[in-house]
């Protein structure tokens, strides 16, 4: 691998936490269509792992959990010909997924009002409008 992959900060994913698992991938094939196992399976261990802060942990779980299997999160990899490359792809994949999932809460919006003048301005021109479109009935045409 290309080294470790960052999920924010100083905080990576440990090598000695990832478990890797290859198959063949499916579609189309040419001579070595039964013979290379380039398709990519990478679990983590979510619930056990000691590598992310506690409350970065607890915030990954609440938002993977439907994607979770008693704590493990798994991501597959198939797109490129080669092991090597999928496993680059599922590596950056699972990074990217913790670091969107270990992301803080946006902040509140602070409601805001909307100011008179602006409404005022609204309801004259509604009333402009208004008084156009009444200028086009037939009511005085005989």
């Amino acid at each position: 691998m290309s080294g470790p992959y960052v999920i924010r900060g100083s905080v990576s994913l440990p090598e000695a936490e990832l478990m890797w698992r290859f198959s063949r991938s499916s579609g189309p094939g040419g001579q070595h269509v039964n013979t290379s196992d380039s398709q990519v399976e990478l679990r983590f261990d979510l619930a056990r792992t000691e590598a992310l802060p506690p409350v970065w942990k607890d915030r990954a779980l609440r938002h993977l959990a439907g994607r979770l299997t008693d704590g493990v999160i798994a991501v597959r990899a198939s797109e490129h010909r080669s092991q090597w490359r999928n496993r680059e792809a599922a590596a950056v994949r699972l990074a990217a997924l913790l670091a969107q999932a270990t992301a803080p809460p946006p902040k509140p919006r602070k409601p805001t009002r909307i100011p008179r003048g602006i409404n005022e301005r609204r309801l004259r021109e509604k009333k402009q409008r208004s008084e156009t479109k009444r200028g086009r009935t037939g009511r005085d045409w005989t």
